[in-house]
């Protein structure tokens, strides 16, 4: 070959594609959990499941910092309260060795407690590999240091007078128990820590737990009580905007709020909903990349608190510019004698480009939002009662 012959060109080895991304809703139930994996378009859905069958599941989780960790909080009449922990996807499971458990008062302390059910989990931060949070009916917050195998109590909330006497008795709070949830750790700073209590108000940390301050400014508290009474207080959840952690959603028992940090007095948002619905639920969702975008499921609020679907035509309801509007979203879902509602864990959304909805129901109903909550379908019947519903994507 002449020296100035053009020499072929090396060839390069083809780019490997993308593994297509693929979804996991974890949904629990009052009678065990299930797995339905489905594909990027939402299209096909395979379950796994039942997990746990007869026991009640009050929260399934997937720990995001390693994709395939599992943990779900758990009850049976005879075994009492517990959490189950997956390293496998749910293969294989274990019990905790040691699960959320109230630490016993010194005499003539405060009234001992025992753990009835663990309720909320979360992840802890990014930062701190395997730490994670729980919070349990009657009202107490754990952190595990060690992926979820053994938990302790934080004493600055559980045994703290003033949020033990907030908390009120067990006699109080919702139908099926007085509960913490909403625990939430900034993504930024995992000393900064958010808790809510149903009733007991919300509360928030910037020492990672040590100390907490009330964040109650603005709420509004069922007509005929005091306001400045924490107590009286019943966050249903508190959401953090993914895309903007200065910003907080609530969904109250007493209508939809809106937080903007630095501040701490909440806006009441609901009042722009339509008045024949009202701003009454408990779940709240946050767009995963859009702060200004959030959405509700409004449930009857009115007289005995029927906890049923409006006028039996359940909707979900979107604001698209931090609460100054709302918009109804019910094309697929049925049009009237559906008296089903949606719990304060049951509602979320994934976090692709453009988002789908989920949502469980009481009657043991699966839905898809499709483009927002634009489109819905149904893609399971005849679950139990579902408690939670979680959205994660796998690699």
């Amino acid at each position: 070959m002449s020296p100035t012959a053009a020499r072929s060109p090396r060839a390069r080895p083809p780019r490997r594609a993308a593994p297509p991304q693929r979804l996991v809703l974890l949904v629990a139930t009052r009678k065990g959990a299930w797995l339905f994996h489905g594909d990027a378009r939402r299209k096909t859905w395979q379950v796994d499941g039942p997990h746990f069958l007869g026991h009640s599941v009050s929260h399934l989780v997937l720990d995001p910092r390693d994709g395939r960790t599992l943990l779900a909080a758990a009850k049976t009449g005879h075994l009492g309260p517990t959490i189950f922990r997956s390293t496998d996807l749910g293969r294989r499971w274990k019990e905790a060795q040691q699960p959320p458990a109230f630490a016993q008062p010194a005499p003539g302390g405060l009234p001992a407690r025992s753990v009835d059910h663990t309720f909320w989990l979360t992840p802890g931060h990014a930062a701190e590999r395997d730490s994670w949070y729980a919070g349990t009916s009657p009202q107490g917050l754990f952190r595990s240091e060690d992926g979820g195998v053994r938990w302790t109590p934080l004493p600055a909330v559980n045994d703290d007078p003033q949020l033990r006497e907030w908390m009120g008795t067990v006699q109080d709070g919702t139908p099926d128990g007085p509960k913490l949830h909403s625990i939430i750790v900034d993504p930024r700073d995992p000393a900064h820590l958010l808790f809510a209590m149903s009733g007991g108000g919300v509360h928030e940390s910037r020492d990672g737990g040590r100390s907490w301050t009330t964040l109650i400014g603005g709420l509004e508290v069922v007509e005929g009580f005091d306001p400045g009474t924490v107590t009286f207080h019943d966050p249903h959840c508190v959401r953090l905007a993914p895309s903007n952690p200065d910003r907080l959603y609530q969904q109250n028992h007493c209508g939809i709020y809106r937080l903007d940090r630095p501040g701490d007095t909440w806006q009441r948002i609901g009042r722009k909903m339509p008045k024949r619905v009202g701003d009454i639920g408990f779940p709240m969702v946050v767009h995963p990349h859009d702060a200004d975008t959030a959405w509700v499921f409004p449930m009857d609020g009115t007289t005995v608190w029927p906890r049923t679907s409006p006028d039996g035509r359940p909707a979900a309801y979107v604001t698209r510019n931090a609460g100054r509007t709302w918009q109804r979203l019910d094309q697929g879902l049925p049009e009237a004698q559906a008296w089903w509602t949606v719990k304060r864990q049951a509602m979320t959304a994934d976090s692709l480009p453009v988002p789908a909805l989920y949502l469980g129901t009481t009657s043991g109903e699966l839905w898809v939002g499709h483009d927002e909550g634009q489109r819905w379908v149904n893609i399971a019947r005849h679950l139990p009662e579902i408690y939670a519903v979680e959205a994660a994507l796998l690699g």
